[in-house]
């Protein structure tokens, strides 16, 4: 808080009130204050201009600050400090404090007791049941010093000795506070596009011309002396100048003081036509007279009392249609503000405001009350709007398909609305997790299926190729048998004398070797010792053409030979017979191509092995 050292009432502090907004005129701003309009106050601060203070009010304002002086010492007993009188602002706000203790915690405000006061404080403890118009004083007073509370005392002097005395404390109400910001905001803007209107005296009816007095005067038996032809002139002529469409206040007071006229011209003719009879017979012409004149003022005081009343009713109709067609553009502007029509329909209560308002002055200045009211409400409502479309850009920007009713939600408080945009995100992703675990499960399974499809598939042309594998050595078998059983159709030594002659000289495909180097070919039982095997026998090995296919990658394991030969054979037999092994790891591997040549290798070794044994014999 910025302190000022003024003294209250000089016109240096009277200057600097008519630079900011004091909280004594906070009460008008916000139309709660019983003594001063709103509309009223925006043309003091426009003009700069005040309402000169009278004798009599200025006497009232001089003991104001006398029982404040007088009531100080019985507030610093009560507070338990120190109280100083100080003039502070905080920004464009301002206040002039009754007392301000030193460290700024406490707040006093005085006011002279009146029955309105006596019927709310009871105790201590009862400042939120203060009239509205000393609340909203007070709390701009606790905004601007940061006090946490204000000592409310109000009290009775005579002289200068204490005659009663009531006091309560007032605590900070922080929703009242904001709309006291918000209504000087909105102060400030009505303020800046204000346009002074002509100033309405008091009305007071016009002087009426008076009608003049009905003489009716009847002299023997049939002469009337009167003059109501000069007031028949008289009441036409006063007739005419009635305006029959009034719409300011000083029209409406002409036109009733009118009907005044013309209900009194109405009752003298009818008592001047009773004295009339009283003094002699039925006077035929007389009475026409008299009923005519009578019924002309008769009807124009009917027809300009409907006029009147007519009149007021279109005012009226007028004022709350002006005040909610400024609503309407207030929010439509508002919408333009957003970027889209976000803003609730409400209406303010015009129709209400201007209940017991007889005046057209006091239509207009509680209709103007009412606008800066609605629109101070519409105000919040936009920032709120704007504030929470902000954090549905900040949150939701990924997920705006999840807010269609962005129009209701953006209505909520912020800190409701977060926490909806978070859950409905939170369950949208978990949603949506669920969704692609079920959709990789089926990728997954769809996966496997084709996996297995695709293994089966192998197998069946795996178990194809081994078949047809099969079939093939079974057919070279077949042949092989065929030949062996054409080459035994010749006597035995000759067969034996063959071999032993088609025994070639070792060389880089055939070698000789003992038959007691052979090792045995497992349940076969084709190997012997040395000793059992002549000495004349030899073991035939052969080298298979398929070695010239040595780009092949092997991949017969040994044990997938023995498997298809029905008995076991070793890496190191197949060496003798010209087969090396390729090693990988703890496997013995061939090429596929070599199986037949193996198999060959293998007829013709156990076929030299038996003519061994038949020789031997």
């Amino acid at each position: 808080m910025k302190t000022h050292t003024l003294t209250q009432g000089t016109p240096e502090w009277l200057a600097h009130r008519r630079d900011f907004f004091n909280a004594s005129d906070a009460p008008a701003m916000m139309g709660c204050s019983p003594y001063k309009t709103r509309s009223k106050l925006l043309h003091e601060l426009h003009t700069g201009l005040a309402v000169e203070v009278d004798a009599a009010t200025q006497s009232r304002f001089d003991d104001g600050h006398r029982f404040e002086a007088l009531a100080r010492p019985l507030a610093e007993e009560i507070i338990g400090e120190e109280l100083y009188p100080v003039t502070g602002s905080e920004g464009r706000l301002s206040a002039s404090f009754d007392g301000l203790t030193l460290m700024y915690d406490v707040a006093f405000e005085h006011k002279t007791l009146n029955d309105e006061l006596r019927a709310v404080i009871i105790d201590e403890a009862c400042g939120s049941l203060l009239p509205l118009h000393y609340r909203v004083q007070m709390e701009q007073q606790l905004l601007i010093s940061g006090a946490e509370k204000c000592l409310f005392m109000a009290t009775r002097w005579t002289g200068d000795q204490l005659s009663e005395q009531r006091w309560t404390w007032y605590y900070a109400d922080h929703a009242l506070r904001a709309q006291i910001i918000a209504g000087w905001e909105q102060f400030e803007a009505d303020l800046a596009d204000y346009v002074p209107a002509e100033i309405a005296a008091e009305v007071v009816a016009a002087p009426v011309e008076s009608l003049p007095a009905v003489s009716v005067r009847m002299e023997g038996s049939i002469a009337v002396i009167s003059n109501l032809t000069l007031f028949g002139d008289k009441l036409r002529a006063f007739v005419e100048k009635i305006d029959r469409n009034p719409s300011t206040d000083q029209a409406f007071a002409d036109a009733e003081a009118a009907i005044k006229t013309l209900q009194t011209a109405q009752d003298a003719l009818e008592h001047a036509e009773a004295a009339a009879l009283a003094q002699t017979s039925s006077i035929e012409e007389m009475r026409r007279t008299v009923a005519d004149y009578a019924g002309l003022a008769r009807s124009t005081r009917l027809a300009l009392e409907k006029i009147v009343k007519a009149r007021k009713e279109q005012i009226k109709v007028e004022i709350v249609t002006a005040g909610r067609d400024a609503l309407l553009n207030h929010i439509e502007g508002l919408n333009k503000r957003l970027g889209k029509s976000y803003m609730p329909g409400f209406n303010a209560d015009f129709a209400g405001v201007i209940k017991g308002k007889r005046t057209v002055t006091s239509l207009r200045d509680a209709v103007d009350t009412e606008l800066a009211r609605a629109k101070i409400e519409a105000n919040a409502i936009a920032d709120r709007i704007q504030i929470n479309l902000a954090t549905l850009t900040e949150l939701a920007s990924d997920h705006k398909f999840l807010f269609a009713d962005a129009g209701q939600i953006v209505l909520k408080a912020n800190d409701d609305l977060t926490m909806l945009v978070k859950l409905r995100i939170t369950e949208h992703k978990a949603a949506e997790a669920v969704r692609l675990e079920a959709e990789r499960e089926k990728i997954r399974a769809e996966e496997a299926a084709k996996l297995a499809a695709e293994a089966a598939r192998k197998e069946r042309e795996e178990a194809a190729a081994e078949a047809e594998k099969a079939a093939e050595i079974a057919r070279q078998k077949e042949k092989f048998e065929r030949d062996q059983a054409t080459a035994h159709n010749t006597p035995a030594q000759e067969s034996q004398q063959v071999l032993k002659a088609e025994a070639p000289a070792p060389d880089a495909t055939d070698r000789e070797a003992p038959a007691a180097t052979s090792p045995s070919v497992g349940s076969m039982g084709a190997g012997k010792a040395a000793d059992a095997a002549p000495s004349s026998a030899v073991v035939r090995t052969f080298h298979p053409a398929a070695q010239s296919f040595r780009n092949e990658t092997p991949t017969l394991k040994l044990g997938t030979i023995c498997e298809r030969l029905g008995f076991t054979v070793t890496a190191d037999f197949l060496a003798s017979l010209g087969f090396e092994a390729h090693v990988e790891r703890n496997s013995k591997l061939y090429r596929e191509s070599q199986f037949g040549d193996i198999c060959n290798a293998l007829n013709r070794h156990i076929d030299g092995v038996a003519a061994d044994a038949v020789m031997a014999a």
